[in-house]
């Protein structure tokens, strides 16, 4: 069994360990997003602070949907 099989076998496990990680970090994950938005942002010199700043709406989103429960709020 090659790496990639083995890894497509583990992958329900690893969502929900994600999830639950998700779930459990929320604030230190978005505290993370926001600070490599901000060095971007400074790298940049403000030149993509739009572009920047929605992808990091974006994937605080992405890490908000993957903390929720199925059928109930996220807890934080």
């Amino acid at each position: 069994m090659g790496f990639l099989d083995k890894l497509k076998k583990r992958a329900p496990e690893l969502k929900d360990k994600a999830a639950d990680l998700a779930r459990e970090h929320g604030d230190k994950i978005d505290q993370g997003i926001d600070k490599a938005a901000g060095l971007a942002d400074k790298a940049t010199k403000g030149k993509h602070t739009d572009t920047i700043d929605s992808a990091a709406k974006k994937a605080k989103d992405a890490a908000d949907q993957l903390g929720e429960e199925p059928g109930g709020p996220k807890p934080r």
